[in-house]
């Protein structure tokens, strides 16, 4: 099943055809249930069509994922910091991938359907059903997402966790190290209050979904994985200094 999934999301009408069928189930909870405010769009045009890494922080399995691809979507359209009518279903942005645990991936017939959106699926480096602790990314996944990176956008999340303030993996930083990738970081807010950890069911409606793109970062790529990291971090404000904040008021 896993090897039929995998041929079947390198095709990029099965991926539209996805995308629409998702897009269209998850617009009104997005805009109509919940308030969508979406800021730093201007940052995504004129970004190369490959070998660009967004990163973010994390809130929900789906969500947030599911968010991103609208996004990318209404902005080839046209769209500045918003969304419109979604006529951009007619024909998305499919030039991205997305980093999932594979066991995620595999948990539902849902899950399942969402990885021919374009899911780089990974081991996770800590599987408390499994009793498994790994140091790192796997070689074959660190291999997958350069792949990726070499033709597409490819969206991960350095923390692989939604609890926040987490410490980052420094899997990502080797990766962006390795390919000299334009990173893109992206802060989201409200996903945790609105949905469900898997993104699939609403918790509380009427809350203000907010995702802001950040100009891509200056990075000196001969830096020792940790500082990228470090800076990676303090992008996505998940680093100490932010944790030690007072939370925000929206959302």
């Amino acid at each position: 099943m896993g090897r039929v999934l995998e041929r079947l999301k390198k095709f990029r009408f099965v991926r539209k055809i996805v995308y629409a069928i998702v897009g269209i189930a998850s617009y009104p909870g997005l805009t109509m249930v919940n308030r969508l405010k979406i800021s730093g769009t201007e940052h995504l045009r004129g970004l190369p069509r490959n070998n660009v890494l967004f990163v973010s922080n994390h809130q929900t399995y789906f969500a947030d994922v599911i968010t991103f691809l609208h996004i990318f979507s209404a902005v080839k359209w046209g769209k500045k910091d918003r969304l419109g009518l979604p006529f951009y279903l007619l024909n998305p942005f499919t030039d991205v991938y997305y980093v999932a645990a594979e066991e995620t991936m595999k948990s539902s017939w849902v899950s399942r359907l969402f990885t021919l959106a374009g899911a780089l699926t990974v081991k996770r480096t800590w599987n408390k059903a499994a009793g498994e602790t790994r140091k790192g990314l796997d070689p074959s996944d660190t291999r997958k997402i350069t792949r990726a990176l070499a033709d597409s956008w490819v969206i991960t999340f350095p923390q692989g966790t939604t609890t926040p303030f987490a410490p980052g993996r420094k899997g990502t930083a080797l990766i962006i190290k390795q390919n000299n990738a334009v990173v893109v970081p992206v802060v989201i807010g409200g996903f945790w209050r609105a949905f469900s950890k898997k993104g699939l069911r609403f918790k509380k409606r009427g809350t203000t979904l907010s995702v802001r793109f950040k100009a891509p970062l200056t990075i000196d790529y001969s830096a020792p994985t940790e500082a990228i990291l470090a800076q990676v971090m303090d992008a996505i404000e998940q680093s100490k200094e932010f944790k030690m904040k007072p939370p925000p008021h929206a959302g």
